[in-house]
């Protein structure tokens, strides 16, 4: 088994700062809108959640087939006849 690269590695950060900067905008935008703390702060802390979620889910949903195929354990690329094809 080979190590993650060092960008591998740092792709959840990445996610993470996405979802901040996302939070912290609408945070901003709630809080020059409504002049309430308290409500910037959960409208903050909603997005936030929301943010992660949504790029976590998006991340699974564009696995390619070599990722696939890599943590199924095979070595062929998708596409590479082995003779069993049962057409």
């Amino acid at each position: 088994m080979t190590t993650p690269s060092r960008r591998d590695r740092l792709r959840p950060v990445e996610l993470l700062g996405i979802s901040a900067i996302v939070a912290v905008f609408t945070g901003l935008v709630v809080l020059f809108a409504t002049r309430e703390l308290q409500l910037a702060l959960i409208f903050l802390g909603v997005a936030f959640i929301v943010v992660v979620v949504v790029l976590a889910m998006l991340q699974l949903a564009s696995t390619s087939d070599q990722d696939d195929n890599d943590m199924l354990g095979g070595h062929k690329t998708p596409g590479e006849g082995d003779g069993d094809d049962f057409h």
